[in-house]
């Protein structure tokens, strides 16, 4: 897992003055002539010289057990679709708005309402950071943990639109310190949104089935609901069309009762079974662009 770590840059590809540029493109021109240039001039490029390309082609292949036609068809659309994820993000910055349903949405306003803060799972599939944009709480401030080395340009639209929307930023730092930002805002009742597929500097671990692989998933993220007894919800937003995303919303339940440990693989699993439930309707939504599977 620490292999894995060390081959994720963690930040959006592009230089400042590339994202700046695009950011003000975006605000007079129409998505759709960003992903026909993406599709045209970008994603053959990722194909042929991309290691990503490659392993994306093992999950479908190797994983959901596609045809080699197939596979090769969705390893092409899911860098078309991810391109376009990342330029919905810009457009977002650049003041567009995205049309985005939500399934499970009482889940999420139920647990809004109750005292007490709760965490939510997410994962690099679809495009989470819409989330931020539309489950927004009026009675409890929003969490999001975030990468620390993050381009100016992201951070910085981030920023903007979270204070909107009452979201505030833990950055993920070396020094471990994002932990006592998650504590202390679970403490105060807030929302902690973290991403749970992904190691940030913990080597522990917790071992689930994921479409019928055995897979490791870093054991920090089941870990922060399971030391408080705070409830826990997955929530996945996928790409659905044209500035369109749905999101998912899931309550995790567990036994509060049981010994931590098996608190934590009590969600560790129901977020596996989610994660799988996702990854079966959307399979060209997954972009771990490393070895995940191995």
């Amino acid at each position: 897992m620490s292999d894995n770590k060390k081959k994720w840059a963690g930040d959006t590809f592009g230089t400042p003055f590339m994202h700046k540029c695009l950011i003000a493109a975006l605000r007079h021109t129409d998505v759709r002539v960003f992903y026909v240039f993406s599709a045209v001039f970008i994603v053959p490029w990722c194909l042929v010289f991309s290691a990503g390309s490659r392993i994306i082609y093992r999950y479908l292949r190797g994983v959901h057990g596609f045809s080699v036609w197939r596979s090769l068809w969705l390893t092409l659309v899911n860098y078309v679709l991810f391109s376009q994820v990342v330029i919905d993000k810009f457009a977002l910055f650049a003041g567009r708005r995205m049309r985005i349903s939500i399934e499970g949405y009482d889940n999420f306003l139920s647990l809004s309402a109750r005292a007490g803060g709760f965490v939510m799972l997410s994962a690099h599939i679809g495009c989470y950071e819409m989330a931020g944009y539309e489950l927004c709480s009026q009675d409890k401030p929003f969490n999001a943990l975030v990468y620390a080395g993050e381009k100016e340009a992201v951070m910085k639209g981030r920023d903007k639109l979270f204070t909107e929307n009452n979201i505030k930023m833990i950055p993920v730092r070396d020094d471990m310190s994002h932990l006592f930002g998650i504590n202390s805002a679970l403490q105060r009742g807030e929302i902690v949104s973290i991403p749970a597929d992904r190691v940030f500097g913990s080597p522990k671990v917790v071992t689930v089935q994921l479409l019928g692989r055995s897979v490791q998933l870093p054991a920090g993220p089941f870990s922060v609901p399971a030391m408080r007894g705070d409830s826990v919800l997955a929530v996945n937003v996928m790409k659905t069309g044209v500035r369109e995303y749905t999101a998912y919303v899931t309550p995790l339940d567990y036994d509060r009762k049981a010994p931590r440990r098996q608190q934590i693989q009590q969600i560790a699993d129901g977020y596996a079974r989610e994660l799988g439930r996702m990854l079966k309707r959307y399979p060209a939504q997954w972009y771990n662009y490393f070895d995940f599977w191995k």
